[in-house]
């Protein structure tokens, strides 16, 4: 199967309260610039444009969980950005409001961080 045949079948099969808002931001994610790809990484939908960038964590129910994960993320400045780590962060959601309220900021981070690794 293709990438987008391998996503579409997970997508298809995925049991999660947040199903429709992982969906969203799935579209969000893909528009924000027609270079970003998606495939199977970790067991979860992933964003790549040379270099691998964001991947969804579905363990949590109450809540979509994303993780950038790039050396270039700590040069990405943003109130919705979490942890401190090395090579990562972390944006939450909880509900389709909260996507749609920060959706602005989400692509503007997605677009900056691949302005840092295209």
């Amino acid at each position: 199967m293709t990438d987008t045949e391998q996503v579409t079948a997970y997508m298809q099969v995925l049991e999660h309260p947040l199903k429709a808002e992982i969906e969203a931001l799935r579209s969000i994610i893909k528009e924000t610039d027609v270079r970003i790809s998606e495939r199977i990484k970790w067991k979860a939908p992933s964003y790549y444009c040379k270099e691998d960038f964001l991947t969804f964590n579905h363990r949590m129910q109450d809540k979509v969980h994303l993780i950038f994960h790039n050396d270039a993320i700590p040069k990405v400045s943003s109130a919705i950005l979490e942890g401190d780590y090395k090579d990562r962060r972390m944006v939450y959601f909880k509900d389709m409001n909260e996507i749609l309220a920060k959706k602005s900021e989400f692509q503007r981070i997605i677009a900056e961080l691949l302005g840092h690794i295209s």
